[in-house]
């Protein structure tokens, strides 16, 4: 009968493996590989600090046309909605029959004042003529009276008609100024009803495009409802923005701006014009007013994205998965000599996938690519170039 050996003896005769005598701890560093790990070599590259807000497009001044006189009919429109208008330019007319009228009857109340003032002025010098002959009569009597030639009673007759003939003279003075004053009152009468006339004709009082025309031919102009016409003040707009409250300590007044109208893929230019000095209270957004350098077949209402630039320069950049988070801010694995050392960074810009690393590292410099990728701080890696 064949006799077989037990398992364990078999065990024993075979010959160790190869990992019994790697895990011992003199041939561990040596016999175990270090692990591929890929790193980033961090160069210098243009960097832009961008803010993206959003918003609509609105005029950056909204005039209202109402008619300067109230009460006439419309008779003709001259300007409808989309034109462009100069300032001063006729847009609408009203009717001047019933200032015609006005204007005739002050014409005749006007030529009747001058000819009033005529016949005030014959008067007054009439009465100063006769003023100054009953002093004369008064002077003579006196004298005669003194001489004793005279009687009392006719030198007093003397004297009081000399003091009714000077008081007439005050009196036609008097009604001399009256009647200045009526043609005065007239001829303001007259000059209110000409400017009542020349503001019959509604005109543009800036230069713009029309952008509304309530006003329709044979309404009563009136100030008191909705306005004749709205216009934007040079065609200008601009887009009001919103942008998170943390951004908006960092814009500027003439910062430029790259705009993305809705259906337009052209990118348009404007620059920051305001940055308004509130937040809103629900919404913890800030409110940034960009103006657009060229509008040409913007319309008000649209909406549209700005990428506000507020820096842009060459900056040490790393990849954003790079950076972890330590007591001391930002940190990154730097590979030096093939083992990983955590250094503490500060940073910067942040554009796509890469961050401006503006103190801590140097040009050339490698740092593991994800950060916390199985790797710690003193650990041997075998590094392995990240394709850029």
């Amino acid at each position: 009968m064949r006799r077989t050996l037990p398992v364990l003896a078999l065990l024993a005769l075979m010959p160790a493996p190869l990992w019994a005598e790697a895990a011992t701890p003199e041939t561990a560093e040596t016999s175990v590989p270090a692990p591929h790990i890929t790193v980033s070599t961090l160069h210098l590259r243009p960097m832009r600090d961008v803010i993206i807000a959003s918003g609509l497009i609105g005029a950056v001044e909204q005039v209202q046309v109402a008619p300067l006189v109230e009460g006439q009919q419309i008779e003709a429109l001259l300007a409808d909605v989309g034109d462009l208008v100069t300032k001063g330019q006729v847009l609408a007319r009203l009717s001047t029959s019933s200032l015609l009228l006005q204007k005739a009857q002050l014409t005749a109340s006007f030529a009747a004042a001058r000819a009033g003032i005529s016949q005030v002025e014959a008067q007054a010098v009439e009465a100063q003529a006769a003023a100054d002959e009953a002093n004369r009569v008064n002077a003579r009597t006196e004298a005669l009276l003194a001489q004793g030639t005279y009687s009392q009673a006719n030198a007093d007759k003397a004297n009081a008609a000399a003091i009714s003939a000077n008081s007439r003279v005050a009196v036609t003075a008097q009604g001399l100024e009256s009647a200045r004053a009526n043609l005065a009152l007239v001829k303001a009468q007259l000059d209110n009803v000409d400017l009542q006339l020349a503001r019959t004709e509604v005109k543009a009082p800036v230069a713009g495009e029309i952008t509304a025309r309530n006003a329709q031919v044979g309404s009563i102009a009136s100030a008191a409802g909705q306005p004749m016409f709205s216009l934007i003040r040079e065609s200008a707009l601009e887009l009001r923005a919103d942008v998170a409250e943390g951004d908006v300590l960092r814009l500027q007044p003439g910062q430029t701006v790259d705009l993305h109208l809705a259906g337009d893929h052209a990118v348009r230019q404007g620059t920051v014009r305001l940055v308004e000095p509130s937040i809103d209270l629900a919404t913890r957004m800030g409110r940034v007013r960009i103006a657009i350098v060229d509008a040409a077949g913007v319309r008000p209402g649209m909406y549209a994205m700005a990428e506000v630039l507020v820096a842009e320069r060459q900056a040490l950049a790393a990849p954003v998965t790079a950076l972890g988070i330590g007591p001391d801010g930002p940190t990154v694995l730097q590979v030096t000599d093939a083992t990983a050392r955590l250094v503490t960074v500060e940073t910067g810009i942040r554009q796509g996938g890469w961050v401006e690393i503006s103190k801590g590292l140097t040009e050339d410099a490698q740092v593991v690519t994800k950060a916390g990728a199985f790797v710690r701080d003193g650990d041997r890696i075998t590094p392995v170039q990240a394709k850029e």
